[in-house]
């Protein structure tokens, strides 16, 4: 059992800002535990993908906009998973990369950069989605489960009466759920689970990071928080979260110490959005004496 856990069960906490504290601990002890299983899975898997720029992720949307991860034939191969017969490739273009020598003299300065590699051109090369693939299940980051209830409904109603629109929109993937000032966009079909997670997850972006605080952080640091703040009040409202938040921070390359310079901002801003998850005032006068909140805070421990 973890020592935020024992805590848990030595004292319960009674508060909001006691719950939003032992939830950040349990988030810290994740992230100095280190890589998990699912996670150095996963990123194997990912680093045998190739990095496309932006000219070839449009040529790929424009050729199969339902492309979700794609690779070559022997990098699927790799992976054990074997195109299928048939199937079309998508044509990309990749650079091919020549070595220019340098002059004598330039070559005596720094006898280490001798030579250096230039871009003489680009080739057609051909790639393919898992859809057209068949073999190994790849590894997935672990999912959020659970019933937010009534949650979603409630936090989407916060976020519109600060102005900000939710949209469904297919065309974000293979993201989850984006960000846009004023604006965020949710990847339809997640299951309420991860679809709250992921709606608070843009939620904190929206609150953090869309003034000047943008651009005194880093991605890393903005991606910390917002998943912090996402863990935080998925455990409060009784979701199962596993390790999918400290996954996805370390994917990022975040970790503990860092989530710990957060901390404030992070508490804050879970506390604005658990504040505007609590029922109405007439609704709570007619629950019965334990409450949502109550409920909750069993659960956690």
């Amino acid at each position: 059992m973890s020592n935020a856990a024992a805590n848990i069960d030595s004292k319960k906490p009674t508060t909001k800002q006691e719950l939003i504290t032992v939830n950040i601990k349990l988030l810290i002890e994740q992230l100095e535990a280190g890589h998990s299983e699912a996670l150095t899975n996963y990123l194997t898997a990912m680093s045998r993908f190739h990095n496309y720029s932006f000219g070839n992720v449009l040529e790929i949307a424009r050729q199969m906009p339902t492309a979700t991860r794609v690779a070559g034939f022997w990098t699927w191969k790799n992976l054990g998973r074997s195109v299928n017969a048939g199937a079309k490739g998508i044509r990309i273009l990749a650079p091919i990369v020549g070595v220019r020598r340098k002059k004598d003299e330039e070559a005596q300065k720094d006898i280490t950069k001798q030579n250096e590699r230039v871009l003489v051109g680009f080739r057609n090369t051909y790639v393919f989605d898992i859809s057209q693939t068949n073999g190994v299940d790849l590894p997935e980051l672990r999912e959020v489960s659970g019933d937010p209830g009534e949650n979603i409904d409630r936090l989407a109603a916060f976020l519109e009466a600060q102005g900000i629109q939710i949209v469904y929109n297919p065309k974000i993937a293979p993201a989850l759920g984006m960000s846009y000032s004023g604006r965020i966009a949710i990847l339809p079909g997640q299951t309420k689970a991860e679809e709250f997670s992921t709606l608070v997850h843009e939620a904190a972006h929206e609150m953090m990071h869309k003034t000047e605080r943008r651009t005194a952080t880093t991605k890393t640091v903005r991606e910390t928080e917002a998943e912090a703040v996402a863990f935080v009040v998925g455990k409060a409202i009784g979701l199962v979260t596993g390790s999918a938040s400290a996954d996805y921070i370390n994917l990022y390359h975040g970790n503990a110490s860092l989530l710990a310079e957060s901390l404030e901002v992070v508490q804050q801003t879970a506390n604005v959005i658990l504040a505007a998850l609590e029922p109405p005032v007439e609704d709570r006068a007619t629950e019965p004496q334990t409450t949502e909140a109550d409920a909750q805070l069993a659960e956690a421990a």
